[in-house]
């Protein structure tokens, strides 16, 4: 597996990575509202870094199902002091900006960070692919069938695997004619899929190695995990590290996690089998 470059970074994708969550916004389905003002922001940096996070992923957009939409500006507004903040408080931190407006990516690259992961592949403004080609930086890029705002209502799809796989390799293929090399794909749980098409997807989940990219795996808390339990997601970690140990032994590269301490060890624990 490829290396991707961040700020000049080299990073090795062959050894799986996490990705810290730091959501910015009032109402995510987890950890909305929680992280509000600088001390709480930079003391939540500190502990993911000190735990193990390769990568801080900021968010200022919530995208749960049914979310609020923001304005571009209200995002901006949102997120460019969050990126000045950490960027001045941990020098060498790797900021991918979860976000799906250019104007947003572009402004946050030129901020500090160092990687776009969009929700919606670039399908909700359709200056992405172009933006990322001109900045060159890793882009992640993420199935997803719909809008947060209608993605749950019913999805269907003839084949999930089959669909979401061909999805990105025409996705690729787009992004490569306009010469972007650091591409990630996100197969996109719980976004526009059933609760079945989720689990097809990660018992599936190793056919997506024959993409040669990386693979980002974002199962953290969400509803496939802790509705079947018939719990909530602030009961849903343990359920998430099986789930993020299932994916590291189907090929995922990254996980994109609240709880970075427990995806290091599950990443840890699943390397020992190729000692």
């Amino acid at each position: 597996m490829k290396s991707i470059n961040c700020n000049g970074t080299l990073i090795d994708c062959s050894t799986p990575k996490v990705m810290g969550i730091l959501n910015i916004t009032p109402d995510s389905f987890f950890d909305g509202g929680k992280y509000n003002n600088p001390t709480l922001i930079i003391n939540q940096v500190e502990k993911m870094l000190s735990e193990g996070a390769t990568f801080i992923d900021v968010g200022a957009y919530s995208s749960r199902p049914g979310a609020k939409h923001i304005s571009e500006e209200e995002e901006l507004n949102r997120i460019l002091p969050v990126i000045k903040l950490l960027t001045s408080e941990f020098s060498s931190v790797l900021i991918s900006i979860d976000t799906f407006r250019s104007n947003v990516a572009n402004q946050s690259i030129h901020n500090g960070a160092c990687m776009i992961n969009d929700i919606s592949a670039g399908e909700m403004d359709a200056a992405m692919f172009p933006v990322i080609a001109k900045l060159q930086v890793p882009y992640i890029m993420m199935h997803m069938q719909g809008t947060p705002q209608n993605m749950q209502e019913k999805p269907i799809y003839n084949d999930v695997v089959s669909d979401v796989l061909y999805y990105f390799s025409k996705k690729i293929t787009e992004l490569h004619k306009l010469g972007v090399n650091d591409i990630i794909a996100d197969v996109g749980f719980g976004f526009g899929k059933t609760i079945s098409h989720n689990y097809q997807l990660l018992k599936h989940l190793e056919l997506f190695k024959t993409l040669e990219v990386p693979m980002l795996v974002g199962m953290s808390r969400k509803g496939m995990l802790y509705k079947p339990l018939n719990i909530t997601a602030e009961y849903a970690l343990n359920a998430t590290t099986t789930a993020n140990t299932i994916a590291l032994l189907n090929g995922a590269s990254i996980l994109r996690v609240h709880d970075v301490k427990e995806a290091v060890e599950a990443i840890k624990i699943v390397e020992l089998l190729n000692c």
